[in-house]
């Protein structure tokens, strides 16, 4: 059953909605005046940007992906930590300082927030952005602990002269993972001329600057010697992944099965590809880059450099969007696995179509054919 309003994305906020009326019936959640307890992120949002309002995250459990799934937290368990979090919000310019000590701690801090009215249930779901159930206008905020914040972090958003670029780049060779440097860049705590940004486009800003970054350093590496492939599958997002050896360029297919979140009556397919500089927005969104920075963290940490073929197959086991964190965390999954090295890129290209269970991706790829056509060094 998929529902009229939103076609079975949950993002109608219509109680009667499969997805949503999954987590009304089962939550037991009360309208809450204040809160006391832990504040482990924030949240800006875009509407009226510039103008925009936001405030922190307020739970007591877990809000980092990667430690959701070392904890083998499933899809139902994400939507129920999401659907209980509270999201403060205000005008930017009334909690700057507490905002952005929240922003900067690699621990949760704890806060103490009362509400102008009680909290309102509202879970809606983004193909960006984790979900959010609850929300509530904020007439006080508080910093009960204290921030506990990383050397290379207080040295870069002390620094008013490096530029944002330069900022997350050095974040993010200090290991600083995307995620804190997200909740830093959409704080306003970084560049020369400071200023909050959404928290939707400050995640896809992060992972083009950080893999944007990363690619040039690639592209002076040497080529890898064989052809490898790679996959892995988090919460029905199947990665499959080619890497040829040959300068930098990628090429990401991303395939949506029949009656899934984006598919109708037939698969939905949609590609795109770059060589060492990409020109416009992809078509893909958010979830090509943060692919994209996956890739880049295997390759770099091999000194290594390759062609990449990425191919994302979503099944109706996705039946919440979570946000593009699971691309990326499902990519990382895949290139952390044992890799299977293949004699040549159509032997490649079979075993792709084998994990995938179709072959139908192969038409809308333009870099394979391509290679098959052009020679390289490594043919000589």
């Amino acid at each position: 059953m998929r529902c009229a309003e939103c076609k079975g994305k949950g993002m109608c906020g219509l109680s009667r909605c499969p997805i949503m009326s999954r987590f009304h019936a089962r939550l037991d959640l009360k309208p809450a005046s204040s809160y006391s307890g832990s504040a482990p992120s924030l949240f800006i949002g875009s509407h009226g940007y510039p103008q925009v309002r936001g405030g922190p995250l307020m739970i007591n459990d877990s809000d980092n992906p990667p430690q959701w799934l070392a904890e083998g937290r499933t899809i139902d368990d994400i939507v129920g930590i999401r659907a209980r979090t509270i999201r403060g919000t205000s005008g930017i310019g009334r909690y700057t300082d507490n905002m952005q000590e929240i922003a900067i701690s690699d621990r949760p801090v704890g806060v103490e927030v009362a509400f102008e009215r009680p909290v309102t249930f509202d879970l809606t779901f983004d193909g960006t952005v984790a979900p959010v159930g609850m929300s509530g206008a904020m007439k006080r905020l508080e910093v009960t602990g204290n921030a506990h914040v990383h050397r290379m972090v207080d040295r870069v958003t002390s620094d008013t002269d490096m530029s944002a670029t330069e900022a997350c780049a050095a974040l993010a060779a200090s290991d600083i993972d995307v995620y804190r440097i997200t909740q830093i860049f959409s704080a306003g705590l970084l560049g020369r001329r400071r200023t909050f940004v959404p928290t939707r486009w400050a995640i896809t800003a992060v992972d083009d600057t950080v893999s944007t970054r990363l690619k040039k350093e690639i592209a002076r590496n040497p080529p890898i010697e064989e052809i490898r492939l790679f996959s892995g599958e988090i919460f029905g997002n199947r990665i499959v992944c080619i890497l040829v050896p040959g300068d930098w360029k990628y090429e990401m297919i991303e395939i949506w099965g029949r009656h899934t979140l984006w598919g109708g009556d037939q698969d939905v397919i949609v590609q795109d590809r770059e060589g060492i500089v990409k020109h416009g927005y992809s078509p893909i969104s958010g979830a090509y880059y943060s692919a994209r920075l996956a890739v880049c963290e295997y390759l770099h940490s091999l000194r290594r450099c390759a062609r990449v073929i990425l191919i994302r197959s979503v099944s109706n086991e996705y039946w919440a969007p979570l946000g593009t964190w699971v691309v990326r965390e499902a990519v990382r999954l895949a290139m952390a696995n044992p890799a299977k090295v293949c004699p040549s890129l159509d032997t490649a290209v079979d075993e792709a179509s084998a994990l995938l269970g179709f072959d139908h991706w192969m038409p809308h790829s333009s870099l394979i054919p391509e290679m098959r056509s052009q020679k390289t060094l490594a043919h000589f």
